[in-house]
């Protein structure tokens, strides 16, 4: 049958109407289903209740946040940091909303992080969800950063991701699914100033976890690059400033509005990403705009961050 009969008779369009019309009805049912089955995919969403999620770095900050998030959706949560009072309080914290493990766990530790992870599936049989949170930040200029401040940056913000990962990586391939989601950051796009260890480790993160998607993918594992700007978390109190200069702007940075994104809203921006297992989600408008700024403009993205950086404090280390 010609494929001109066959639209019209598919459309219960009479043999006379014009060969035009029958295409632009075809092309808007066609439309119309494309967008239907679109529509049946987004509703299929991952029920997080009964899962369990591991986040590192869940006593306080984002990870805490994301935490709560998943324990609201009704994941088991499982919450490890290196402060025992700390993690105490954020477990009853979390405990009203579900099933809570608090383990104290230092990532950079591979032994912590095998006896975490055993844990976790002694307590509640296995492990659904990874979120790699834990991380520290050093603020200040290349001349007051130290070779150990390089080390300990990679430690616990790269290798601590790649400990934990690791751990879990055979049980997921075992059940055929799993959900890893790295938080990177924007510093592992582009190597901001007085940062340079943070994006150091942070640019490892990001390679890793993109190489990590394609090569577990067959196993139905997804992983999730996650890059937020500065975000509202009070993590300033717990940065560790190598000049008084720096602890002042990076304090005032991190509480600006226009500059920032709310702790609380990247959270559900993480865990709406981990549900439908999303590649990367940049977080926050100026997070975006620089990385797309250096997508297409590198050079002079380059020479913005130099001016910045001749901007920014030369005091002498605190």
């Amino acid at each position: 049958m010609p494929m001109t009969r066959q639209i019209t008779k598919a459309l219960g369009l009479r043999r006379s109407t014009p060969l035009p019309w029958a295409a632009i009805m075809a092309g808007g049912a066609a439309g119309l289903a494309l967008v239907a089955a679109i529509r049946r995919k987004r509703s299929r969403r991952y029920d997080l209740r009964g899962r369990v999620a591991v986040v590192t770095g869940g006593s306080r900050g984002l990870g805490f946040l994301v935490a709560e998030e998943l324990a609201r959706a009704g994941c088991r949560v499982v919450i490890c940091a290196r402060d025992p009072r700390e993690l105490a309080l954020a477990r009853d914290q979390l405990s009203p909303y579900t099933d809570v493990l608090a383990v104290t766990c230092d990532v950079s530790n591979p032994g912590d992080v095998e006896r975490m992870l055993s844990r976790a599936v002694t307590r509640f049989g296995g492990i659904d969800l990874l979120v790699n949170n834990a991380a520290i930040i050093q603020v200040g200029p290349l001349e007051a950063t130290t070779l150990q401040d390089f080390q300990r940056a990679l430690d616990i913000n790269f290798w601590g991701t790649v400990h934990a990962t690791l751990g879990v990586l055979p049980q997921m391939r075992r059940q055929g699914d799993g959900r890893i989601v790295n938080i990177a950051s924007i510093g592992g796009k582009v190597a901001v100033p007085h940062l340079l260890p943070y994006d150091c480790a942070k640019f490892a993160v990001v390679g890793f976890s993109e190489g990590l998607r394609a090569e577990v993918a067959r196993h139905g594992i997804s992983v999730t690059t996650v890059v937020p700007g500065l975000m509202r978390t009070g993590g300033e109190k717990f940065a560790r400033f190598k000049t008084a200069g720096d602890a002042r702007w990076f304090s005032v940075a991190t509480r600006l509005p226009l500059l920032t994104v709310s702790a609380r809203r990247a959270a559900r921006m993480i865990v709406a990403a981990a549900r439908h297992r999303r590649g990367e989600v940049v977080i926050g408008l100026p997070a975006k705009l620089l990385k797309l700024l250096h997508d297409l403009f590198p050079a002079a993205t380059l020479r913005t961050l130099d001016v910045s950086n001749r901007l920014l404090p030369r005091a002498k280390p605190v």
